[in-house]
């Protein structure tokens, strides 16, 4: 049997030889194009089974490269990759005739399920000869020694739930604020049932619009729609025998969530376009975090959906209610990024570890994990205190430490990386130090002087601070409404909702200097969401309009 021939046309060299060495190794014959053109160039001079083409590229994009590709009429099918923000772009290539699309970054086990629904039946020789499921506990085992790392009583009593209702085949329905670790727990259950031998499929309904949504978990029939060429099958029927967990189901369109309803109480459904019922068998869980009982009460939400969800329900409690956490968890990212960036690191200082402890942490276990990555990149603690403080995020009673750029006469000296073998015989291991904080006595008599002139000086003569003007603040006009003949009572709540939405989110980003990621967790949405919203309701970040 001929090896499968894949194309892989991505601008980042790096992608494309990580691609090339993933798709390699499961027995693919991989060609690389760096360049929309270069892609055009060899599909009109080789033959390939495959193509895997990134959207966003200079000169010549994915999609106009699929648009020609396709108009000299070359049919090989087309997996599009796309970033956060492609929805729109994967939406409209599905129409111009991509067979599939994934998300950056990408997941072996997703790729791999990408390219086998784009090639039917074929498979590499190299993926048939080892059993398909082998792999599969490995990654399991991987989850399991991940949500391990806690000691507080409340995810003990969460972890032994876990144990109670992993072999039962009920629905599971995980709350808990953004980066509690609700994946985790979703790949927890599904590693300690009997299905952990069959796939493990994640949606996130947060990242997708409605019409792709529907087209990704539920399939579509070849004709379904504008560029359908092929049949596909959606993520229920890849996740038959094993675990679907549906990530940010509050953000699921009310027209959707029925078809969700009737997939749990009749374990069948329809394709897009299709007129024949597909059965499943998918253990389903699902995780979110917004109140589901506020979202019935506000029309956002089906009932009968929600109870159908809450047979289980595991509440996940925030970092801020489990500080004894916070040091175990500090200790494991500070290995696992400090073999990368600054290897041999074995502790934090003091001051470090007490400010991590105080702090409230509102991204929870995902903004710790991000921040000790930041001290490990970094190399200094007072740059990441400093940021904590300058950002009013850090408690009262958080130590005094010094700013990042104070100079000889701030009293606190050079700060450094320093090799220090505490405690270690044999070899030096790097601690990150605080910086000394002597202040030498004619710098001390300098600063007395200083604050006695500035006390007996008149209060008339201070002079007012100038106004701050904040350079995020830049006019945000609102979408124009359509003609008032044009809308109906509908139609005018729809954009009402929507205005207050846009003030609400505008308001956020502003008091966060833009910094989307903070302000998500501030209005209780994914980022994902966020980002969505942004461009539906036209905001402007001003500071991509201020690079044009």
């Amino acid at each position: 049997m001929d090896r499968i021939a894949v194309l892989v046309v991505d601008d980042e060299e790096s992608v494309r030889t990580f691609l090339s060495e993933l798709l390699g190794s499961a027995g693919y014959q991989v060609r690389c194009a760096g360049s929309g053109a270069q892609a055009l160039e060899m599909l009109a001079g080789g033959s390939f089974d495959a193509v895997l083409l990134d959207v966003v590229m200079p000169e010549m994009s994915g999609l106009e490269v699929l648009r020609r590709y396709r108009g000299q009429g070359g049919n090989a099918p087309v997996v599009v990759l796309s970033g956060l923000t492609g929805a729109d772009d994967a939406v409209r290539a599905m129409k111009m005739g991509a067979s599939d699309y994934l998300s950056k970054p990408l997941g072996n086990d997703e790729l791999q399920d990408a390219l086998a629904r784009a090639l039917g039946t074929r498979v590499p020789d190299r993926q048939v000869v080892p059993p398909p499921l082998a792999p599969r506990p490995a990654v399991d085992t991987a989850a399991e020694s991940r949500v391990l790392i806690s000691s507080s009583p409340s995810m003990r009593r969460a972890r032994a739930l876990v144990e109670r209702i992993a072999n039962e085949n009920v629905p599971v329905l995980l709350l808990g604020e953004s980066g509690t670790g609700k994946e985790v727990i979703a790949r927890e259950i599904h590693a300690r049932s009997q299905r952990r031998g069959r796939p493990f499929i994640k949606v996130n309904c947060a990242a997708l619009p409605g019409e792709l949504l529907e087209s990704e978990l539920f399939g579509h029939e070849r004709g379904a729609f504008t560029g359908a060429t092929a049949e596909k099958p959606g993520k229920f029927e890849l996740a038959d025998q094993g675990t679907i967990f549906l990530d940010e189901i509050g953000e699921m369109a009310i027209r959707l969530q029925a078809k969700l309803l009737q997939v749990l109480q009749d374990e069948e459904f329809f394709r897009v376009g299709g007129k024949k019922s597909v059965r499943v068998d998918s253990r389903v869980v699902v995780a979110t975090n917004r109140d589901l009982e506020k979202e019935i009460a506000l029309g956002n939400f089906r009932e009968d959906l929600y109870y159908r969800l809450n047979v289980v329900a595991i509440r996940l409690p925030p970092l801020r209610e489990r500080r004894e956490d916070v040091v175990p968890l500090t200790d494991h990212f500070l290995k696992k990024y400090g073999r990368q960036y600054i290897a041999g690191v074995s502790e934090l200082p003091t001051e470090v570890l007490q400010a991590f402890a105080d702090y409230d942490w509102p991204g929870n276990v995902r903004e710790l994990e991000n921040m000790v990555r930041r001290l490990c990149v970094l190399k200094d603690p007072t740059l990441v205190l400093d940021e904590l403080n300058a950002a009013g995020r850090s408690p009262a009673s958080a130590p005094s430490l010094p700013t990042a750029f104070g100079g000889d006469d701030s009293g606190y000296g050079h700060r450094a990386v320093e090799e220090h073998p505490r405690g270690h015989q044999g070899s030096s291991v790097q601690v990150l130090e605080m910086p000394s904080r002597s202040v030498s006595p004619t710098t001390a008599a300098a600063h007395s002087q200083a604050h006695a002139s500035a006390v007996m000086e008149p209060m008339n003569s201070v002079i007012p601070a100038p106004r701050y003007v904040n350079p995020f603040d830049v006019p945000q006009p609102p979408p124009p409404p359509p003609p008032a003949g044009e809308l109906s009572l509908k139609d005018i709540g729809k954009r009402a909702a929507m205005l207050a939405e846009r003030e609400a989110i505008l308001a956020m980003l502003q008091r966060t200097a833009w910094n989307k990621r903070r302000a998500a967790g501030k209005l209780r949405i994914s980022y994902k969401a966020l980002l969505y919203k942004i461009k539906e309701c036209g905001i402007i970040d001003p500071r991509a309009s201020a690079e044009l």
